[in-house]
């Protein structure tokens, strides 16, 4: 009588079929989609673009008009917008210039669309091939939630535009639609991390948050909150010298309207705040980076790298009066430092587990 072999504990094993390095590299090329998005977002603010598109439509809203009559139909809704009536109309813009805009929102749209099937479908044939190591499915799912979620918040945020006579999208939701992307990127650059390590060490267990990275994470959401703000308000506008101000160190501000009003809402307070809330952030980064120069050399320079250029980039933008490319920069390198700081993050928790 044939008799088989007893299988061995590895075959066995709820994780055998698992592959944390293949999952690794899925979620870091999606964060690389983030990181782009994040960028096309940027010059879709730059440019004034968020308003040229009305309405939302999830499928039909793929392809663009792709006759002269679809495009006379879009133009003639953009009409309609407050943006229009008080500002760009004013200014001289047509068919043509419409379609430039038209086309940035487009694309930031269309790169939504992909990263969502970018995550979507590999992280299901992972799943049905139970290639997803134990304790990584909800957090797979919860990523996938926050991509659904910034696609809501991409509507909700234009929507605060749309049929009404304001000129931007509401710099609330703007900030909201931003941080949620860059917490995002924290969350894939983390994940790929851990999973990264798992591939090397099977028993490996996921990094945890260490109180000295938290404090550095609310520094740095602070300064990205302000320039979320800054760029929903057009804030960069307020003065173009550096280190001054319009020629002061410390702007006029009217608190009239109440402390916490003027604080959110202010372009000369907000653009201040953002220009010197950025060495505080400076010097919370260089402490994160020496922390963990000795365990992990390369996210150490990776954080270096990312505040420097960022602060170069920053001063840039005030003095080239905004100029688009320059802005759009700073804000790419804005997502790189997020996920050099994740990645940062991530090492100090694994040195101190």
């Amino acid at each position: 009588m044939a008799t088989t072999a007893p299988l061995s504990n590895a075959e066995t094993a709820p994780d055998a079929g698992a592959r944390p390095l293949a999952l690794a590299r899925w979620l870091d090329a999606v964060a690389c989609l983030v990181v782009l998005i994040v960028l096309v977002g940027g010059i879709t603010r730059l440019t004034e673009s968020g308003l040229s598109i009305t309405h939302w439509s999830v499928v039909t809203g793929i392809l663009p008009p792709l006759t002269d009559a679809a495009w006379q139909a879009e133009y003639a809704l953009y009409q309609q917008t407050g943006e229009y009536k008080f500002e760009s109309g004013p200014a001289g813009m047509d068919l043509d210039k419409f379609k430039f805009i038209y086309f940035w929102e487009w694309f930031h749209r269309i790169l939504g669309r992909v990263i969502g099937l970018a995550f979507l479908l590999p992280m299901v044939w992972f799943w049905a091939k139970q290639a997803v190591p134990q304790g990584y499915k909800p957090r797979l799912l919860a990523l996938f939630a926050l991509i659904c979620g910034q696609g809501a918040l991409g509507w909700y945020m234009v929507n605060s535009g749309v049929g009404t006579d304001l000129t931007d999208v509401s710099h609330f939701r703007l900030s909201a639609h931003l941080l949620t992307a860059l917490f995002l990127l924290g969350g894939l650059v983390w994940t790929a991390r851990d999973l990264r390590n798992q591939a090397g060490n099977a028993g490996a267990a996921p990094a945890k948050l260490t109180k000295s990275s938290a404090i550095v994470a609310g520094v740095l959401f602070i300064q990205l909150l302000l320039g979320a703000w800054v760029a929903g308000l057009n804030a960069g506008h307020a003065a173009y010298d550096w280190p001054l101000m319009n020629g002061r160190f410390i702007p006029e501000v009217d608190f009239s309207s109440g402390v916490i009003a003027t604080l959110t809402n202010d372009p000369f307070l907000l653009h201040f705040l953002h220009r010197w809330w950025a060495w505080v952030a400076v010097a919370a980064l260089i402490y994160l980076a020496r922390r963990v120069r000795k365990s992990d050399r390369a996210a150490s320079i990776a954080v270096h790298s990312a505040f420097g250029f960022m602060v170069i980039l920053g001063i840039a933008t005030v003095m080239t009066q905004v100029e688009l490319w320059v802005a759009a920069a700073h804000q790419f390198t804005g997502a790189l430092l997020v996920a050099s700081v994740a990645w940062a993050m991530h090492s100090d928790g694994k040195a101190r587990a």
